[in-house]
């Protein structure tokens, strides 16, 4: 997934990286870049911007990182088998499932015609159990209510 390289690139870590190792690169980097540590205008800008990116790839790679999806997983595995799909969207094989209990999760490359499959299902709810829940890889997006 691109934007998982790239992400981990911007923070300089490896795939192998700890959640503790992500916190750290991520406060090394916030460190160098922050905009209050610089007066002039233009490099603030270049900084905010900079720190914008950094912030952006910390929240994204904990999201993803195994220990969260190991720590996350009674939850999902609650949402996933009592709660319906209240909503789907998809886009550039990103499939976003809102459910009715408040949970959002967003599953990555998921092909087009899976996501025909679910949409024109009888029971949607019943084909992703089966063929997206626990095949695609995913992340929790929204909290549960």
């Amino acid at each position: 997934m691109k934007k998982v390289i790239e992400y981990r690139r911007i923070l300089e870590v490896t795939k192998t990286s700890t959640l503790a190792e992500l916190k750290n690169a991520y406060r090394n980097a916030m460190k160098k870049y922050h905009p209050d540590r610089v007066q002039d205008e233009a490099t603030k800008a270049e900084y905010e911007a900079i720190s914008k990116e950094l912030i952006e790839a910390y929240h994204f790679l904990v999201s993803v990182a195994p220990e969260t999806i190991e720590l996350e997983k009674p939850q999902y595995i609650q949402t996933t088998t009592t709660s319906n799909i209240a909503d789907m969207n998809y886009v550039d094989n990103i499939l976003r499932i809102d459910f009715l209990d408040g949970s959002v999760y967003e599953y990555y490359h998921v092909p087009r015609n899976m996501y025909i499959k679910l949409v024109n299902a009888g029971s949607p709810g019943r084909l992703a159990r089966r063929h997206i829940y626990n095949e695609f890889s995913y992340r929790n997006i929204k909290r549960q209510n």
